[in-house]
């Protein structure tokens, strides 16, 4: 049991919930059992999967139906079972008394309603306030949760807003009728660890201030450790282990607990490879025992060891104008990419870390003259590429390819994944016929971890871990030795993240490719890359071996980036 001894303003028992498919019976929640203490925050953590936002949904009330079905259990909100209560009463609840807070907030917010009319809306309902005094607290919620100026920025549209700003007025909109408790469903994992930071302290004073409970769910152990009290959890379905932060941190008893708490890139560490579950745990659930000794120290390589440069960039720019005079001349320009020079070598990977807005993938697609620069010059193997048209850029993509952040949005999701790696063997015809292609793909998905008998399946049937596979597989196919990784981890659970890096690096040891590995998360970036170039506001503020920026940052822009991961305890 959790080791408060407050009372318990919600408490899950038994639990139990199937989806239903035609025939088929999927069972998401086998008789879980868990509280929530007044006042405190409980960290409810697992993969993909493991039934935290089903949980989440039962207790609001959000189940679809009638594919969910509830098998088992109560839930008791002030000792009322939530769960028997007509859809009018749970209403007077939902968003009043019990708010929750979901993961993306571009779909969870209406396109068409600007920001402040949307958390009007709910005070209105439940507080029945006269419009001018419910607009007076809308502007006092932006105001709270760190909004500039916001009585303008009420009048502004989601679209509007940066990523940070959308789960701020998420934020307003969930504690505008002062809950009792909030549900916060993966509220900061696609955001940039800065704004991760600021979004953390945001609910933990918010929730200190108010006096509310929070139910705060996420995959990733480090970010419970920096806002949790309690926490719970979950494996497939069930609970398996919950305790207080610091009892279960430190000692840690089921398998399943130690591998996600191993899986995380350590900065203190320098591992050759990654922690994954399977280390832990095997197929039936039962512990294997584990010995770091098999992850192996990284060896830092010196430059020297490196001599043919690969890639460079001389005074790269890439500029997008803003507004036009009356003559159609730019008023202005964003300066995405602002006089860029760096050099790649052969074999290594360059980490380009940044916030979100600093021209990261602005960077990465223009050097592979996906985006056509303003000005500059872009040498591969010594050649200007800036100069070729697009026949022969066509027959150089052979060697330069992209993996992007979003898989799923990467894939057709009418072409079947064999025909989706085979496809660019086919454009840039790299095999005497479809016979020949056809065994190709087969042993580029056992080279990534995929059985080739999953060749006719659709991406929607694969996990997000499974389509990143699918996405590198496609990249590999056209025998590249050069790759940007655009944010190709960042929103995949910790586990999955952790295999995907490992087989990034069996992939460059064993076909020697170079990298330039995109993302805002220096834990990631420290792990898998031997330079690392820091990018702020479209310039390269600083660049060294990916330890001397963990070691001694020189600029306070990478330090704030530093400080801003979590540190779990």
């Amino acid at each position: 049991m959790l080791t408060s001894v407050m009372g318990h303003i919600l408490e899950v028992k038994d639990l139990g919930v199937c989806f239903r498919s035609g025939d088929e019976r999927t069972q998401a929640l086998n008789k879980i059992s868990f509280s929530i203490p007044d006042g405190k925050t409980v960290g409810l953590v697992g993969e993909s999967g493991s039934g935290k936002s089903v949980t989440s949904l039962t207790i609001m009330g959000l189940l679809p139906k009638p594919q969910a079905e509830l098998t088992s259990g109560q839930v008791l909100f002030k000792g009322q079972n939530l769960l028997t209560l007509p859809e009018n009463q749970m209403r007077k609840i939902r968003g009043n008394k019990i708010s929750m807070i979901f993961q993306e907030p571009m779909t969870s917010l209406n396109p068409v309603f600007t920001v402040g009319y949307q958390i009007l809306e709910p005070i209105q309902l439940h507080q029945k306030l006269a419009k001018k005094e419910a607009w007076e607290k809308v502007v006092e919620l932006l105001n709270k949760v760190g909004i500039p100026d916001p009585r303008q920025k009420a009048k502004s549209y989601p679209h509007e807003m940066s990523g940070g700003q959308r789960q701020r007025v998420m934020i307003a909109m969930a504690i505008a009728c002062e809950p009792s408790l909030l549900i916060a469903d993966e509220p900061t994992t696609a955001l940039d660890v800065t704004i991760q930071k600021q979004i953390l302290e945001l609910l933990a004073k918010i929730q200190s201030e108010e006096g509310m409970s929070l139910l705060f769910i996420t995959h990733d152990l480090g970010v419970i450790g920096d806002i949790a009290d309690d926490v719970v959890v979950m494996y497939k379905g069930d609970v398996i282990e919950k305790g207080d932060k610091q009892t279960l941190f430190k000692s840690p008893q089921h398998p399943y607990t130690k591998g996600l708490m191993a899986c995380r890139p350590s900065l203190d560490k320098n591992y050759r490879r990654l922690a994954t579950l399977k280390d832990f745990i095997d197929d039936k659930g039962d512990e294997k025992k584990f010995d770091d000794a098999i992850l192996g120290f990284k060896e830092e390589r010196p430059m020297s060891q490196s001599p043919e440069l690969l890639l460079e960039l001389k005074n790269l720019k890439k500029f997008y104008p803003v507004g036009r005079t009356l003559w159609g001349h730019p008023k202005d320009f964003v300066r995405a990419v602002d006089d860029v020079s760096l050099q790649v070598f052969k074999g290594r990977t360059l980490g380009l870390v940044g916030e979100s807005g600093c021209g990261k993938t602005t960077l990465g697609r223009t050097l592979l003259r996906l985006l056509e620069p303003t000005s500059g010059e872009i040498f591969y193997r010594g050649q200007d590429i800036t100069l070729l048209d697009r026949k022969a850029m066509r027959t150089l993509r052979r060697k330069m390819q992209i993996i992007f952040q979003d898989p799923f949005a990467s894939l057709n999701p009418r072409m079947t994944i064999g025909d989706a790696i085979l496809e660019p063997m086919l454009i840039h015809r790299l095999a005497a016929n479809k016979q020949e292609m056809l065994q190709k793909t087969k042993a580029l998905m056992d080279k990534v971890g995929l059985s080739a008998t999953l060749m006719n399946r659709y991406p929607h049937e694969f996990s997000g871990g499974q389509r990143q596979r699918v996405c590198i597989a496609r990249a590999l196919a056209v025998e590249p030795e050069f790759i940007v990784c655009d944010e190709s981890v960042s929103s995949l659970d910790v586990s999955i993240q952790a295999q995907i890096l490992n087989l990034l690096l069996d992939l460059q040891d064993e076909l020697d490719l170079t990298y330039i590995f995109i993302s805002h998360d220096l834990a990631v970036v420290k792990f898998i890359a031997d330079e690392v170039a820091v990018m702020n506001k479209g310039q390269i503020v600083e660049m060294a071996s990916a330890e001397s920026i963990y070691q001694s940052p020189q600029q306070s822009y990478t330090k704030s980036l530093l400080s801003s991961i979590p540190k779990g305890l």
